[in-house]
């Protein structure tokens, strides 16, 4: 494997494929198209991507004000590169991010059965006294 990380974008063509094989795209509420998926990671504050080569296999984005709030969404590895440390790796690589801009909390959205993962990095479930809540139109 030749793996390299940029924080540029992908193409669209890398993004949709990647998303289309983690199966990301499946979970989404509501009915996205491909090229407005494309568009909301080219709208966030900071995205990474980890590549093989030329094959992006790995991608997580963040939306953020910049000072004191980001938002981690669409982590996503390729199900063949899956259990290797990559989605890890995204996820510290925007930590440090925040890190390195002030910011303090860090918010992200789950795919279903993955809370696991995400506890392993140090993020904790919000208290039942005090859910997220979502209004979805």
């Amino acid at each position: 494997m030749n793996i390299f990380i940029s924080d540029k974008l992908p193409t669209f063509e890398q993004f949709a494929s990647l998303h289309e094989a983690s199966g990301l795209i499946k979970s989404k509420k509501g009915n996205y198209t491909r090229e407005q998926l494309y568009q909301a990671a080219n709208n966030s504050w900071y995205h990474i991507s980890i590549y093989d080569q030329d094959q992006l296999i790995a991608f997580g984005r963040m939306i953020s004000d910049g000072i004191y709030q980001a938002l981690i969404c669409d982590v996503m590895v390729d199900p063949t590169y899956q259990k290797q440390g990559l989605g890890k790796q995204i996820v510290e690589e925007l930590i440090m991010k925040c890190k390195n801009s002030g910011i303090q909390s860090i918010q992200l959205f789950s795919a279903k059965g993955k809370q696991h993962f995400y506890k392993k990095l140090g993020f904790d479930e919000r208290e039942q006294d005090a859910p997220g809540m979502t209004l979805i139109l």
